[in-house]
């Protein structure tokens, strides 16, 4: 037979476990112009918020990250077929792999977002 928890004792645990979680953050809270150790800031002393990259910066890192790895995986190719001793068929293949696994994945980024762009330029006005 299947044992059964009491709704009354599960809503219980549940409030409890939510007035501990209340309790925390309200003891974890820093007053606005105060900070860890309880120093007030003065204005210049606030840093300001990081922007984030905008899409066009993110795409443009993706984009030479895979070109770094193709040309690394080149590299290593040449320098296995020249007969290099440190490098091994090993790292050869695993490179190789890598910037095919990162170029395919770029590939399929740039293909959703062409596709949400001609979506876009679909819709009616």
């Amino acid at each position: 037979m299947v044992q059964r928890a009491d709704i009354n004792s599960v809503l219980s645990d549940i409030r409890n476990l939510r007035s501990q979680m209340m309790q925390n953050q309200q003891n974890q809270q820093i007053e606005p112009n105060q900070n860890v150790r309880g120093r007030v800031d003065s204005p210049r002393d606030v840093q300001q918020t990081r922007e984030t990259p905008s899409f066009g910066d993110m795409l443009g890192n993706a984009v030479n990250n895979v070109n770094e790895l193709q040309q690394q995986t080149s590299e290593l190719r040449t320098a296995y077929d020249m007969g290099d001793p440190n490098v091994d068929i090993t790292r050869v293949m695993i490179a190789a792999e890598k910037s095919s696994v990162s170029f395919e994945a770029l590939t399929q980024v740039r293909n959703r977002v062409v596709r949400a762009y001609e979506d876009i330029m679909n819709m009616p006005i």
